[in-house]
This record gives C-alpha cells, structure tokens and sequence, in this order.
C-alpha cells in the first residue's frame, strides 16, 4: 500500500509532522541522511507523543518533500 504523507507543520519539539486521511504521522528522526522513523501521533494530536510505528509494509511518498533538519 502507497501512503502519501502531506506535511503540516512541526510539532513543540520540531519535528515534522504528516497527514494521510484524518491519521498523523511524525518522523522522530528527520535527518537526511537517514532513513524516516516514522510513528503515529498519540490522541491523533500535533503535539502528541509519538505512538505506533507506521506499518513497514506502506510505501511511502512525502509530499511536497520529506521536511528534515539538515
């Protein structure tokens, strides 16, 4: 399955946080050269802790880009 994740902004600790349909998405570790660690966001809320890592099963596609710190 392709998950097309659509930036919306940084959460309080400045990390990049996605939307695919009502669920969102933060990535713990935006570093470029790293691979996306990519979890849910607890209560479905921006500032939310991350919860559930998404399934590694999903493809997926950033959009506009992957948001990263350097």
């Amino acid at each position: 399955m392709n998950v097309v994740l659509e930036l919306i902004g940084r959460d309080s600790w400045s990390r990049p946080v996605y939307r695919h349909g009502s669920r969102l998405y933060v990535d713990v570790c935006p570093i470029s050269d790293r691979e996306p660690e990519l979890f849910t966001k607890y209560g479905n809320a921006l500032d939310g802790e991350p919860c559930d890592p998404i399934n590694p099963a999903y493809s997926v596609t950033f959009s506009p880009e992957r948001d990263t710190w350097r």
